[in-house]
């Protein structure tokens, strides 16, 4: 079992923080992942479309804004080679290590985008402090980049393939938009895995504690409605035009009045709406882009039935057309016992841990999910894991940072939990 060096780790995740990508923008963060796993030796590496289903891609952005990006990894010296490849938005990497016998195929998935916000500039928010806040304008203000890190530095610790079976690491772009893990999953590259780990950091939890197994996750789903009506003088007209203005505030006032299900939690936000152009012009188009959440797969889908049969009676009762896209979407998961229970006696006795929570609610959505019911519909077991690291700022705002010791617990834990899961698998 080979060492990861501290000092490798940390420089490793400040290159990642100082250039974050946003969903399906991943291109240098890809590349440079690809160049470790290339450094490191894998036995195998899969790049791009080979990962995903193209059709199963979910809030890809417009070819401008995918060629803006792309262009920019090009200007900061990202092999070309490897950019040609992820053309498109095609980003992410799954990595495979073979190891000296025979046994499980255990699996570990790591998320590699940014989002985009900017970060703080205060001296007192280390990155900025210490030269490695971002260049991009986009922001790691949920530790992806720790996350990349501790992915390669499970490979890098595992490298001497003195383990039975095989290891694959999935380095999932998207996962802020839940759109990354339903095209990954949806492409096989987890259907022979038998036990899969999907990591975190922070989530509020000190360095030095682990929860071996997160719940509580929410099943999503994002849409965008766009309302269609017809302009006329709001003066001289008015009874020409058909106002989507109107009928997509029609819709955000009854979406709030959807019951509540005596199944469990659900939950609606219309988080983003526009329309019109000026006061005297009947607007002819408007938007609103918003989610539903439940605490079941079952549950969202009631919600998201309902949120489209109100959109569109709202509609209709003011003469608009509209249109619905599901921008991205997860559904709910469990975390299998005995693949908890594993993480769980290797945190205790790895260094650097000084708590372990067996379960904790994420009381939110993660689109890892899609990947553990893969695993789980074909026979595997999967768990959540969460590494806590010290965050001065919440996670997503401009001040998220990690504590960088965090990072060797991270990859011991991991490292530790994949091999006794390949070994003595329960």
């Amino acid at each position: 079992m080979n060492h990861v060096d501290r000092d490798r780790l940390v420089a490793l995740r400040r290159e990642f923080h100082r250039r974050p990508e946003p969903a399906w923008r991943e291109f240098w963060t890809t590349a440079r992942v690809v160049e470790a796993l290339e450094s490191i030796g894998v036995d195998d590496l899969l790049v791009g479309p080979e990962v995903l289903d193209a059709d199963a891609r979910m809030a890809v952005p417009d070819d401008d804004e995918l060629d803006a990006w792309l262009d920019r990894a090009r200007e900061t010296g990202a092999d070309p080679d490897i950019l040609d490849r992820l053309a498109g938005g095609y980003t992410g990497a799954v990595a495979v290590l073979e190891g000296n016998r025979d046994g499980p195929t255990v699996g570990l998935r790591v998320d590699i985008d940014g989002l985009p916000r900017a970060e703080s500039e205060s001296p007192d928010h280390q990155p900025a402090a210490d030269g490695f806040r971002s260049e991009t304008g986009a922001m790691h203000a949920c530790g992806h980049d720790a996350h990349a890190t501790i992915g390669l530095g499970v490979l890098e610790a595992l490298a001497d393939r003195d383990f039975p079976g095989r290891l694959k690491v999935l380095f999932q772009p998207a996962e802020e938009v839940v759109g990354g893990a339903a095209p990954m999953a949806e492409s096989g590259v987890v259907d022979d895995v038998d036990y899969l780990l999907a990591l975190h950091i922070g989530l509020d939890h000190p360095t030095g504690e682990v929860v071996a197994g997160v719940e509580g996750f929410l099943a999503v789903s994002q849409f965008r409605a766009e309302f269609a009506g017809e302009s006329a003088h709001a003066g001289g007209h008015p009874g020409q035009g058909r106002n989507a203005v109107q009928a997509m505030t029609a819709a955000v006032q009854n979406l709030y009045a959807i019951p509540r299900h005596e199944d469990g939690a659900t939950r609606v936000n219309a988080g983003d709406v526009g329309g019109g152009t000026a006061t005297n012009i009947v607007p002819e188009s408007a938007y609103l882009a918003g989610e539903v959440r439940g605490e079941t797969t079952d549950l969202m889908t009631y919600m998201r039935e309902h949120a489209d049969r109100i959109i569109e009676s709202a509609a209709t009762m003011h003469d608009c057309e509209v249109e619905i896209e599901t921008a991205g979407q997860a559904p709910s998961a469990e975390n299998d016992p005995q693949v908890v229970d594993v993480v769980q006696a290797v945190a205790g006795r790895t260094e650097g841990v000084e708590s372990v929570l067996r379960h904790d609610d994420l009381g939110g959505s993660e689109d890892a999910t899609y990947l553990m019911d893969r695993v789980q519909d074909h026979g595997g077991k999967a768990a959540f894991v969460c590494v806590g690291t010290d965050h001065p700022g919440g996670h997503h705002t401009a001040t998220f940072d990690v504590d960088e010791d965090s990072l060797q617990i991270g990859v011991a834990v991991l490292r530790d939990a994949l091999l006794t899961l390949g070994r003595e698998a329960p």
